[in-house]
């Protein structure tokens, strides 16, 4: 393990023993109590026109689709229009999509090559435009995994892959010049996954350096539990936070599968409340077999409760 990932470790390890009393410390002193309270925003990623027309009966805001699914920038323009008229005839609005760049680009190593990435995003980010959906999900684990093996001498350069994710980022939100409405959002992704950016703080050094409204933060709190992340990294987060993430933290089940998991969500709520979040909160996660609406009625009761 390089000493990047070691440092980023210790800190995440840190940050999971923090109480949400020193995340509200943490608040106070970062000078955003300003932010204004606002409702949060409920959804599943589910996409099939019979399903979102129950989770709109259910009470849900959203639902979340795949690039690949439902924007497919591979796909020509013929396809493209019977497509979005069927996203923007589904009975909630499609707010979110995930998994932006496939694993078949390279965002970083020594065969990175971002001029092919940046013309599938673009295409991508315009589609999005036209269906009204506002958040791009850029977890895209494999597509941004830093070449190399841990127990070889083979050596990921973690350092110059976050250079290479950072210059990418940045190109896009240039290629987003004119495009208003929609907002590209890094999510953090566990160990395993990826080698690249496991925290939500890693995340907000990559808002930062590329400094532009176009590229924001998203917070998974399946994977900020999988890393011992605390929600104090919420409240740090703050304004960059503009999309979330979630599933319960032994199976990645759907919220309130088991009752016991419940009470480890609710410190990452407390968090989004305090920072006056009103984005949204998406059900990423195994639904399993069975009754898809009785599960997730009990998805949206247990995140109601908690909202």
């Amino acid at each position: 393990m390089t000493n990047f990932n070691r440092r980023d470790f210790l800190r995440g390890a840190l940050a999971a023993g923090a109480t949400l009393a020193s995340s509200k410390t943490l608040f106070a002193a970062d000078g955003k109590s300003s932010a204004t309270p606002g409702r949060i925003l409920l959804g599943a990623c589910q996409s099939s026109r019979d399903t979102v027309k129950k989770m709109k009966a259910i009470g849900y805001d959203f639902c979340e689709g795949g690039v690949s699914e439902s924007l497919n920038p591979d796909k020509d323009g013929e396809w493209w229009k019977k497509r979005r008229d069927e996203l923007l005839s589904l009975a909630l609005p499609m707010r979110s999509v995930s998994g932006f760049i496939p694993g078949r680009f390279r965002l970083t190593g020594p065969n990175a090559d971002h001029a092919p990435a940046l013309d599938y995003a673009e295409k991508a980010i315009v589609r999005a435009k036209e269906a009204g959906i506002k958040y791009i999900v850029l977890g895209s684990g494999q597509a941004r995994n830093v070449p190399g093996d841990y127990c070889s001498k083979k050596r990921p350069n973690i350092d110059k892959g976050y250079r290479q994710f950072t210059d990418f980022c940045r190109a896009v939100a240039k290629r987003m010049d004119g495009i208003d409405g929609v907002t590209i959002v890094i999510e953090p992704l566990r160990f395993g996954e990826t080698n690249l950016i496991h925290y939500v703080y890693e995340g907000m050094h990559v808002v930062e350096d590329v400094d532009s409204p176009k590229i924001q933060l998203l917070a998974d709190i399946f994977h900020m539990q999988m890393v011992r992340e605390g929600a104090d990294s919420i409240v740090r987060a703050g304004s960059m936070l503009k999309h979330c993430h979630i599933a319960e933290n032994s199976s990645r089940s759907y919220p309130g599968d088991k009752a016991s998991e419940v009470r480890r969500l609710e410190p990452y709520f407390a968090a989004l409340k305090s920072i006056g979040y009103s984005g949204g909160v998406s059900c990423e996660c195994n639904w399993g077999k069975g009754d898809i609406v009785k599960k997730l009625e009990k998805a949206f009761n247990t995140l109601k409760g908690m909202a």
